[in-house]
């Protein structure tokens, strides 16, 4: 069962994600609200994935997947923003990203990135 980090400032968001990884198998082995509890609990957690927000207080989400990945560049993340102008898009996967969701999202959208990212 893979084990996911969900980093989001909204709680609804952290939630709604942690609600729909739980119907679907997979093990949510926690939750930040900023960029800098993302990297720090990737640290403590070694998740297998990450979903990350790109817009958060303290630290952006791109600002996180860059210090991840520089300390672990096997991180498997997936960006999740309301913004979906093609160079946030660009940005967030030249930084690492596996994929990028566009909020709101299906469900289905958020289960295939997940597999396709796991499976990288």
């Amino acid at each position: 069962m893979a084990r996911i980090l969900i980093v989001d400032d909204m709680k609804f968001m952290r939630e709604t994600l942690h609600q729909l990884f739980s119907q679907n198998n997979y093990q949510v082995v926690g939750e930040a609200e900023t960029g800098k509890e993302a990297v720090k609990l990737y640290r403590e957690l070694l998740p297998d994935l990450v979903t990350m927000d790109l817009t958060m207080p303290e630290m952006s989400g791109l600002e996180a997947i860059k210090m991840i990945r520089s300390e672990f560049p096997e991180a498997k993340v997936i960006m999740c923003s309301a913004m979906g102008q093609k160079k946030v898009i660009m940005e967030a996967i030249e930084s690492g990203a596996k994929d990028y969701i566009v909020k709101p999202f299906n469900d289905l959208q958020v289960i295939e990135a997940i597999n396709r990212a796991l499976k990288s």
